[in-house]
């Protein structure tokens, strides 16, 4: 049942290239897709299901959901300079913490920690929050979070607080 969940994950991505962005149906379609990333592993664990296939399915389907929704939102959206450079800023510190985690663990390592959480959250709710506030506004927030959890995903990696 998780891996038909997650699963359903990869055609409603693909739907999302057939809504216009922002309006009723893409965001309806977005918000099932989401839903079924919030809930996919909850009944995984639930009923003892989880597996290394379903971890594999979930991270295509999370790369899919994510590369559709870059295609579809960055061409309708007015990025500032900024906000580029600082997610730069981000995916370097991540890709430091993936070159640390191998080092030091001989593999690559991917923390589940509260912070990288909340700023997964975040950055889902940023399409959503775009229709009542100005992008800064939101991006800030999800920036500041997704640095904090990149930093502290660095710390742990680097003082071997992982397992």
């Amino acid at each position: 049942m998780a891996n038909l969940i997650t699963g359903l994950r990869i055609p409603l991505s693909v739907a999302l290239l057939f809504c216009p962005a922002f309006s009723p149906s893409f965001f309806a379609v977005y918000l099932a897709a989401g839903l079924s990333d919030m809930i996919d592993g909850a009944v995984a664990r639930k009923t003892n299901t989880a597996s290394a296939f379903g971890s594999r399915l979930d991270t295509a389907a999370d790369f899919v959901f994510v590369a559709v929704c870059l295609i579809k939102l960055l061409p309708a959206m007015h990025i500032p300079i900024w906000l580029y450079v600082w997610t730069g800023i981000i995916a370097a510190i991540k890709t430091i913490n993936l070159i640390s985690g191998f080092i030091c663990r001989k593999k690559f390592v991917a923390i589940h920690m509260a912070m990288n959480k909340a700023a997964g959250v975040l950055l889902f709710i940023l399409p959503l929050a775009l229709c009542f506030a100005e992008l800064k506004y939101p991006a800030i927030l999800v920036c500041t979070a997704a640095t904090f959890a990149a930093v502290q995903e660095g710390h742990l990696i680097r003082t071997g607080q992982v397992d």
